[in-house]
């Protein structure tokens, strides 16, 4: 990239993109799907966003690194708890989201839905 300011720009905005699981491409590159973000009159970088199952992926990826250990692994209180960071997130409205989330918990699909019951209960 030239030297205009881009690269802390592109620094700046790399850490949300990587949260959220999407892709920098060069703005020339970008798709009709894609956002350009542009900086002081300039396209800079273009963001591809992940579809949604994708994001939900790198979400449980990123709660279990954060864990440090699988998922499956935790004690229930500490999978009720990351059940409903992912209510918070919208990972349940995704298609198949309560089945993947069990998957990654090791637990059941009732057992998810028992925990965002409980959730709404408290």
């Amino acid at each position: 990239m030239s030297p205009g300011g881009e690269e802390p720009f592109i620094a700046a905005v790399k850490p949300l993109v990587d949260a959220m699981g999407g892709e920098m491409v060069p703005p020339d590159e970008a798709g009709p799907d894609d956002v350009v973000l542009a900086w002081a009159g300039a396209d800079i970088v273009a963001v591809r966003l992940p579809q949604l199952a994708d994001s939900l992926d790198h979400i449980l990826a990123a709660m279990e690194r954060k864990q440090g250990r699988p998922l499956a692994d935790l004690d229930r209180k500490a999978k009720q708890e990351v059940v409903r960071i992912l209510e918070v997130r919208g990972a349940f409205s995704v298609r198949h989201g309560v089945e993947t989330v069990a998957g990654a918990l090791g637990v059941s699909r009732f057992t998810v839905y028992n925990y965002l019951n409980r959730e709404k209960e408290a």
